[in-house]
Formats: structure tokens, C-alpha cells, sequence
């Protein structure tokens, strides 16, 4: 009996998404809610499970159409038997100078989990990112064990396998990070039928067209839209972060065996940016139509990295949080975010936002906001730097802080206080115990 797969409800005011990636081909068995393909809407990604057990018989649509919640995508065979093609036979890796091309891969064995090559679709079928590392490293994506969920292959993957970093190693892949030769490899089994890439000369210039995706498409269009609206302007400041890593320094090991997770530099902002909001309430607040929205609670977005763009979930009534649940919050949003499981619930409904950019090493920026928001803090990286304390000259840890606010509710007065009042928690954190 033929069960159909439908898209599932994708969360409130989310009437269709793009089928990003095909994670089962027609004749593979599939198990009861085991994930069939992924799905990117305006805000996530999410994963389409197979209804009921049995064989994946038919695919509905195509990667990157656009499909209806509740449409149908997929047919699962429940009665139906798995089907596979035959081994080929192993050949030696070739050095080409264009990405794999049709050339024959030995199958894996049953207990790996590493995509299996078919032709072409060693490349066509792996995630655009992905896609976009294999061909500008140069790597055969069938040697390499994927680390991701179910084995699929990552860019980290790619990016390692291309700088020579061991791979996780079966029989079966033994020689996968054997260097490469450059002379030709032994004659093989003719390809199968089909064009071969024409090797480029060398010194070619190329290009790739790539489309935005839809998570993609929203970031532009909301990020735009937030120049176009506010009244967008910055004010900056520094903040000696000294008694920040001393108290980090003291204490992290006691936090860590106590709470199970790290004591880190955002809880410190997170409690600041609460304590100053108490201050200065407008920068927690949002503008809708002709009104002023004041919060007496700080939902605090913290912008995340993620593979296919950057999230921003929430961490919720932030000012009643301990150091400890603000950081297990912002530990956990960070794998969803890696494994593309963030709901659009954990990423709607924050009145502030908080993005460290210093992670990535960025010295000093200017963040956009993050509509309906009307304020956002940039933190950049930590450098040591000559400062005058008591007439001297002295090397201390600094770092600068950015606040971007809407000036059509926020007057430079209040930014510049807020900044100031961050600035203060964070050179002395006593002021967060004592909530001066």
C-alpha cells in the first residue's frame, strides 16, 4: 500500500517552504519518522519524516520547488522491498584539476554511514554549502566520512579533508586520504554513459551561480527593510573586561562542576544589558504604528551562526535568569542551531538582541537591528591595549562596544547612558549581585 508524504505545519504564518535536499533516493528502505528530505522556509529548516515503514518509491518534486504545507512530495511503499545497485568495482583515485566526475567509487559497507557515490551525484545531491566546498577544494566527497546527522557530509568535513586532517577511517576507506597523485591513475572501468567535464585550463577563471536560499532571502529582505525604516545610528564605547576574566578565571572551574556548563563572557552581557535596560527602558522597547511598546521583561535575541546563515533565538525572560540558565539557554540554541533544529517559536519574540562578533575576530562594526527591535549591542574581539589608570600607562584586556538604535524612539541621551551603564556592570561585576 502507496502512503504519500506531506509537508508538515512549518510554524504560525508559514504557508510553504523549498525542498532543500532529497536525504532518501527511490528503492532505499525508510524507516517510520525517519527523515526523508529537508525543508527551508522564511525562518528554519526543518526535516520532513516518513510517515509509516516501508520503501521510498517515487519523488513528487524536485530540489529547490517550492512546496504547500500538506502538499504531497514523496510515496512510501509499505509493503515494498529495498533495492540497491550493484558494487562497483574499486579503482584507484585519479588527480583531476575540475571536481569528481562520473568516474566509478567503491560502495561503502553496510555499517558506514557515508553517502553513497553514484556517478554524478556524489556532488549533485549534497547540501548547496557543501556543494560550493567540494568544488572549490577539489575533493571527491565519496572519501569522506561524513560527520553530520546520519553521516551526511558537512562543510567541515570537506574543509579538513581538503587541508589534510584524518578523517574517521573504515575498511572500506582506507585509502581515502592517501595524497593524490598527479600523475594519471590506472585504467579503470569505462564510466558510465554520459558527458565528461572537460578539464579547464590551467589558470581558468570560473564562476558558480548559486541560488539564495529562502532562510537567505528573508535576512536580506528584513535587514534591508531595517535601513529603510529606522532611524539607524551607533554609538560606541570601551569596556575594560579585566574584571570580567578574573571572575571567569576564579570561578569557572567551580561553575562548571557545579552547573555542567562553561562560564562565558555573554551571561556577563546578558545580566549588564538587563540592569541597564532598568535604566533606560526605550532601548528594550519596539515601536508599533504610532505607539511606543515598553517591556518590563528583556527577551533577549542572541545571534547565532548557523550553516545556512545567521539565527537569532531567544533567550526569555533574561532578567530573572542565573548566570548558569542563561548560559545552558545559549549552549543548547547553539547545537539546534548547528543540527538545523531551531523552531520558529525559539526565534520569534525577542525585544533585544545581542551579537558577538568578536568571536569571528571583528574589532569594531555596526549592527543592524532586528525589527520590530529598536536597539542591538555589537560585542568585537578582546585585544590588549595601552590605557591611562591612576596617570599610568597600562596594557589592559579592551573591548568595544556598539549600540545601533532606532533614533525615532531612542534619543542619543539614552543610548549613550545605556552604553555607559553596560560598561560600568561589566568593569564591576559586583554592581549585577547588588543591582546598582
Amino acid at each position: 500500500m502507496a502512503t504519500d508524504v506531506q509537508v508538515p505545519a512549518l510554524g504560525e504564518s508559514i504557508t510553504e517552504g523549498t525542498l532543500a535536499q532529497w536525504l532518501k533516493k527511490p528503492g532505499e528502505a525508510v524507516a517510520a519518522d525517519e527523515p526523508i528530505a529537508s525543508l527551508e522556509t522564511d525562518k528554519v529548516s526543518v526535516e520532513v519524516p516518513s510517515p509509516v515503514a516501508g520503501v521510498l518509491t517515487e519523488q513528487l518534486v524536485q530540489e529547490g520547488d517550492t512546496v504547500a504545507v500538506g502538499a504531497a512530495i514523496a510515496r512510501i511503499d509499505e509493503g515494498g522491498t529495498a533495492f540497491a545497485a550493484a558494487p562497483a568495482p574499486a579503482a584507484e583515485p585519479a588527480v583531476e584539476t575540475n571536481p569528481p566526475g562520473p568516474a566509478e567509487t567503491p560502495l561503502p559497507r553496510e555499517d558506514e554511514h557515508a553517502p553513497v557515490a553514484e556517478g554524478d551525484d556524489n556532488v549533485t545531491t549534497l547540501s548547496p554549502a557543501v556543494r560550493r566546498a567540494v568544488l572549490e577544494y577539489h575533493v571527491d566527497p565519496s572519501k569522506i566520512r561524513g560527520s553530520g546527522k546520519d553521516g551526511r557530509l558537512t562543510k567541515d568535513d570537506v574543509i579538513a579533508a581538503a587541508q589534510g586532517k584524518p578523517q574517521p577511517s573504515s575498511p572500506a576507506q582506507a585509502g581515502a586520504q592517501a595524497p593524490q597523485a598527479r600523475t594519471p591513475a590506472p585504467e579503470a572501468k569505462a564510466p558510465p554513459p554520459g558527458p565528461r567535464p572537460t578539464p579547464a585550463p590551467a589558470g581558468e577563471r570560473r564562476e558558480e551561480r548559486v541560488k539564495m536560499s529562502r532562510l537567505r532571502q528573508t535576512i536580506a529582505k528584513r535587514l534591508k527593510d531595517a535601513q529603510n525604516t529606522a532611524a539607524m545610528l551607533t554609538t560606541f564605547n570601551d569596556v575594560d573586561m579585566s574584571a570580567v576574566i578574573d571572575a571567569r578565571a576564579r570561578y569557572k572551574d567551580l561553575f562548571e562542576k557545579k552547573h555542567g556548563i562553561r562560564l562565558g563572557f555573554m551571561a556577563f552581557f546578558v545580566k549588564a544589558c538587563a540592569l541597564a535596560a532598568k535604566d533606560v527602558p526605550s532601548v528594550n522597547a519596539s515601536l508599533e504604528g504610532d505607539e511606543i511598546v515598553y517591556h518590563d521583561y528583556l527577551d533577549v535575541s542572541v545571534a547565532v551562526s548557523a550553516p545556512k546563515g545567521l539565527v537569532v533565538p531567544v533567550v526569555r525572560n533574561a532578567q530573572a535568569l542565573s548566570f548558569a540558565e542563561i548560559e545552558q539557554t545559549i549552549a543548547a540554541y547553539g547545537k539546534k542551531a548547528k543540527d538545523g533544529t531551531l523552531t520558529v517559536d525559539e526565534m520569534s519574540g525577542g525585544t533585544f538582541t545581542i551579537s558577538n562578533g568578536g568571536v569571528f575576530g571583528s574589532l569594531l562594526s555596526t549592527p543592524i537591528i532586528n525589527p520590530p527591535q529598536s536597539a542591538v549591542l555589537g560585542m568585537h574581539r578582546i585585544d590588549e591595549r595601552p590605557v591611562v589608570k591612576d596617570g599610568q600607562i597600562v596594557a589592559r584586556p579592551m573591548m568595544y562596544l556598539a549600540l545601533s538604535y532606532d533614533h525615532r524612539i531612542i534619543d542619543g541621551r539614552e543610548a549613550v547612558t545605556f552604553l555607559v551603564r553596560v560598561k560600568e556592570a561589566i568593569e564591576d561585576p559586583t554592581r549585577l549581585l547588588i543591582d546598582l
